[in-house]
């Protein structure tokens, strides 16, 4: 009987060990199989990329494409994000070209200028003076004290507009400058010129010169 039992027994083991030993090749099998799939795909893939497949190539283009975009959007936001829209060039234009029609006129500030010193002949100037030192106090100082603003506005727009056409060579490369922007300063420069011709002109009596009183 005890020859019996331990047969039993043994047989019991052995046949406990087969079946864990089909239960580990059963668990182990498509564990295994997975694996070597991902390892042929892996193969196949280097082969792909050592053979120049154009797929891979073009993906990878893309990648660097992508990389070398971010790098440049993180470049632009460092150095301050969005790129001169041309405003203060636009404002400048319209500056000059403004100054330059005050100059024509000397403006408001020059006809009080001219009053002031008009004023100030009348006041200095005696009953008993000459005719022509009187019209020189009274009215020469006061046409010069005119001519003198706007020779400086006529100033003002010359060297306003060459600033704004100038502007373009110190900012963005490659980024042109809009074609009203010229328009309008190259006029604020004209009318600075013709401004500051008169005004020397009228400064220096050869325009407009006090009347002769011989």
């Amino acid at each position: 009987m005890a020859t019996k039992t331990a047969e039993g027994a043994t047989g019991g083991t052995e046949a406990g060990t087969g079946a864990r030993k089909d239960d580990e090749t059963t668990t182990v099998g498509p564990a295994a199989e997975q694996s070597a799939e991902e390892q042929a795909a892996e193969e196949q893939s280097a082969e792909n990329q050592a053979a120049g497949d154009p797929a891979a190539e073009n993906q990878g283009a893309e990648e660097a494409a992508e990389a070398a975009g971010g790098e440049a959007g993180d470049a632009t936001e460092a150095a301050g994000g969005k790129t001169p829209s041309g405003v203060g060039q636009g404002a400048g234009a319209v500056v000059s070209a403004a100054l330059g029609l005050v100059s024509l006129s000397g403006g408001w500030i020059g006809t009080v200028a001219s009053a002031r010193e008009q004023l100030v002949g009348q006041l200095q100037t005696s009953s008993t003076a000459s005719v022509a030192r009187q019209i020189k106090e009274v009215y020469g100082d006061a046409w010069h004290a005119t001519a003198l603003w706007a020779g400086l506005f006529a100033l003002a727009a010359l060297i306003t507009g060459v600033v704004v056409l100038a502007r373009p060579a110190f900012g963005t490369p490659g980024r042109p400058q809009a074609a009203w922007i010229k328009s309008v300063a190259w006029a604020g420069v004209s009318l600075g010129v013709i401004g500051l011709l008169l005004a020397v002109l009228k400064y220096s009596d050869a325009l407009l010169g006090l009347p002769s009183t011989g």
